[in-house]
């Protein structure tokens, strides 16, 4: 198998290659790391390499239904025992934990060989992925460009052809950005669908869930049978699926109602090429014989921002206490994350509850809406990928806040309740490329993004799709549907192809 055959076979079809001796999971690995080697210094999407741990298990005796594909975890929350997990942060360089997250296990156990970690934004905080500890990640579509984040060194190393999908997880679009932005398909399972143990119960109040960014909807459908179903001490346990799916995903999805917005729901701007993207997939879902109507769930946006922001209030300074436990110093975070820790330690207990206790809210509107309509489709992203730096604080903006920070002006003001439009600006600015993809993480429920357009100047859009709570069968087959109608597993970057 050369190079050009490998860009051709997605991971089902490798596994199955190797299953029938027609290529070794060490020579698969071989061309992996060719294509990383290749395209690592102008994408710089894997930031640690584990070639022989990789080299080991592939050439010992490998067993599941991905046996011998290569692959890649994200560097957060996907512990590897041994290895450094830093969650693109100076602050947890000294994280190594001691047992394997149960996803890595499960991605083992399936056969993968995991062979390096991917970027992601310090502490999974932002829609870009460009920590001062590893440097930015670029859109191999095109450089100047972000990925998307968190999971944005996974979605790069899936464009750019390391390897057909890659680890991520998504706790505010951190799946399906990425995937919008670089012309590929993911999907974010329910709540509780994949256990986040051991290390954590439910990982950022239950916002987080696992999966993959793949070529093919069944390249995710089969990751989610590896990944899906209960560890003992999990909070709690959803109900199954029928059969695997795998299976369910070839299924006529039947007539499906469907609703659509182009409107933001924080009311800024949306870009026209994203407006456009919705257009052209409601009419596409109109050919295949949907109903399809312009319709919004009844929701607060703005506040549902607020309450997405208040998240990172619990968790961020969460985190920067273990980090301190490691031996960490608060001057070892990012500015713009010692920021929210600073906020974050000003937040009462009783306002962080309250606004945790709004997603129940956001969930009922949403449960309201599925009575009416079987899916909910919109744009992934207010607008095609961002050029780097785009929304960052100029230089100045930068010496003020830190001078507020180090002087310690920044807390006094936050506890004296004088923050307050400070926090909606934040919330806003922070939403205003991505504002579609919070209401999900919120309320548990599983979507996706699919790469159905690409702008006048050929870059990548995708449109997400949101389900009831537990319908990862129907999303993965209307995704099915419409990559047959539509097939997008030949359009790669020129980076990828060479």
């Amino acid at each position: 198998m050369d190079h050009a055959d490998y860009l051709a076979h997605d991971a089902t079809a490798l596994a199955a290659r190797v299953a029938a001796g027609d290529v070794t999971p060490g020579a698969l690995l071989d061309l992996a790391l060719a294509q990383q080697e290749r395209v690592h210094g102008r994408v710089n999407a894997v930031v640690r390499l584990m070639t022989q741990e990789a080299r080991t298990r592939a050439a010992g005796p490998l067993a599941g239904p991905l046996a011998g594909v290569p692959f890649l975890i994200k560097d957060g929350v996907q512990d590897y025992a041994g290895i450094p997990t830093t969650y693109g942060s100076r602050a947890l360089t000294r994280n190594v934990p001691t047992v394997h997250a149960h996803v890595v296990r499960r991605y083992l156990d399936a056969g993968l060989v995991i062979f390096g970690k991917t970027n992601l934004p310090e502490f999974a905080t932002r829609g870009v992925s460009d920590p001062e500890l590893y440097g930015r990640t670029n859109n191999p579509w095109e450089l100047a460009r972000t990925p998307g984040g968190s999971s944005g060194g996974a979605a790069a190393a899936v464009a750019a052809g390391i390897v057909p999908m890659a680890a991520g997880n998504d706790g505010g679009g951190s799946l399906r950005i990425p995937a919008a932005c670089c012309g590929l398909f993911a999907l974010r399972p329910s709540r509780g669908r994949v256990s986040s143990g051991p290390g954590i119960g439910e990982v950022w109040f239950g916002a987080s869930s696992e999966g993959v960014i793949s070529r093919s909807v069944r390249d995710s459908a089969l990751a989610l049978d590896v990944l899906q179903g209960a560890e003992p001490g999990d909070p709690f346990v959803i109900a199954p699926p029928t059969a695997p799916y795998v299976e369910l995903m070839r299924r006529d999805p039947g007539r499906l109602r469907i609703g659509y917005s182009t409107a933001s729901p924080i009311g800024t701007d949306v870009h026209p090429e994203a407006v456009r993207a919705v257009e052209h997939a409601a009419q596409l879902l109109a050919r295949l014989g949907h109903d399809v109507e312009e319709a919004a769930p009844t929701i607060d946006g703005a506040a549902l921002a607020k309450s997405y922001l208040h998240l990172y209030f619990g968790q961020i300074p969460a985190a920067v206490r273990r980090a301190e436990t490691l031996g960490a110093r608060r001057g070892d975070l990012e500015l713009m994350n010692r920021i929210l820790v600073t906020l974050g330690d000003n937040v009462s207990a009783t306002r962080l509850t309250t606004e945790l206790n709004r997603w129940n809210d956001y969930a009922r509107a949403l449960g309201d809406y599925f009575g009416r309509y079987d899916l909910f489709l919109t744009p992934t992203l207010a607008a095609p990928p961002i050029e780097h730096g785009t929304g960052d604080p100029s230089p100045a903006e930068r010496r003020v806040l830190g001078i507020l920070h180090g002087t310690g002006i920044l807390g006094v003001l936050a506890r004296l309740g004088l923050l307050d439009k400070t926090v909606d600006k934040i919330a806003t600015d922070n939403l205003r490329h991505v504002p579609f993809t919070q209401l999900s993480n919120l309320t548990g429920t599983p979507s996706m993004s699919v790469p159905l357009h690409w702008t006048a100047d050929g870059l990548p859009l995708g449109v997400q799709f949101m389900g009831p709570f537990g319908s990862e069968d129907r999303l993965l087959q209307l995704a099915r549907q419409l990559e047959e109608a539509q097939p997008w597993f030949e359009r790669m970057p020129a980076l990828a192809r060479g």
